[in-house]
């Protein structure tokens, strides 16, 4: 059974796609194709802030992407250096929140030690988040997309807990996604699921899918990485087969296996 995931592939270097090896292990046949293009923004302002860990009370990591506008800054030598020296110390004497191990991987990658990744999706990292801190603190440095959610944003608020947000990168549609989406179904046909990675996958691919599936798109078991996600399809008025239960290869894996044969929820044979 084939299985379309639609998100970027893993870096190059690192070895198959961990979705891709998971799903096989169920004998599910996946192919990636990327959706997203970003465009890093406010990297001076960026590296600014970061120069000053005394401002602040901690960090906070939604997004992969929000690291890699950091690791990009770190590219200049001079900024690498003062990172090196002093700066990465500085931080990690505060807390460094994170969503899911994609991005807490990222997190060690940069020399800070994550905190939260178990929480898995935003609304549980702003618990968790709101269980540590002390309202009025200093506030918590958060780099983030232009089209953040306001799920942690407005938890923090609520509890008087301080957040510095600041856009680093922005979102558009791959240039390639249609004519990908076209020769995906053109040469492997309707798969028997789609997996949506993000609230944008959902606004970029959707009905391109719907119109590819024409009359058989019922039968497409839809799946989703996490709620946001999830809510995002409900409210483009498609039903949702499963969502994995966090943001993991194992758990999106036994998710969609179990919709597709909900009468033998065994593991991977």
């Amino acid at each position: 059974m084939k299985v379309l995931l639609l998100k970027d592939p893993k870096d190059k270097d690192s070895g198959p796609d961990p979705y891709i090896k998971e799903l096989g292990s169920y004998s599910l046949e996946a192919t990636l194709i990327p959706v997203l293009s970003f465009e890093f923004t406010s990297l001076d302002s960026l590296f600014e802030k970061l120069s000053h860990p005394e401002c602040y009370g901690g960090l906070v990591f939604t997004s992969p992407r929000a690291l890699e506008a950091i690791k990009i800054c770190l590219k200049e030598k001079s900024k690498k250096e003062a990172w090196s020296k002093s700066l990465k110390q500085m931080w990690n004497i505060k807390p460094t929140y994170v969503v899911g191990k994609a991005t807490a991987s990222l997190v060690e990658e940069i020399g800070l030690v994550p905190q939260g990744e178990k929480a898995g999706n935003a609304e549980k990292l702003a618990e968790y988040i709101c269980s540590r801190e002390k309202p009025n603190s200093s506030a918590l440095l958060f780099p983030c997309g232009a089209l953040k959610r306001e799920v942690l944003p407005t938890v923090l608020r609520e509890k008087g807990i301080p957040l510095e947000s600041l856009t680093v990168y922005q979102t558009a549609q791959h240039p390639d996604l249609q004519e990908s989406l076209s020769s995906y179904f053109s040469q492997q046909g309707i798969p028997a699921s789609v997996v949506f990675f993000s609230p944008s996958g959902v606004k970029f691919c959707l009905q391109h899918i719907q119109k590819l599936s024409g009359d058989l798109m019922d039968q497409v078991k839809l799946a989703a990485i996490g709620p946001s996600t999830a809510e995002a399809l409900r409210g483009a008025g498609v039903a949702v087969s499963c969502t994995a239960g966090s943001p993991t290869p194992q758990e999106l894996a036994a998710a969609i296996h179990t919709a597709l044969h909900p009468h033998n929820c065994s593991g991977p044979p």
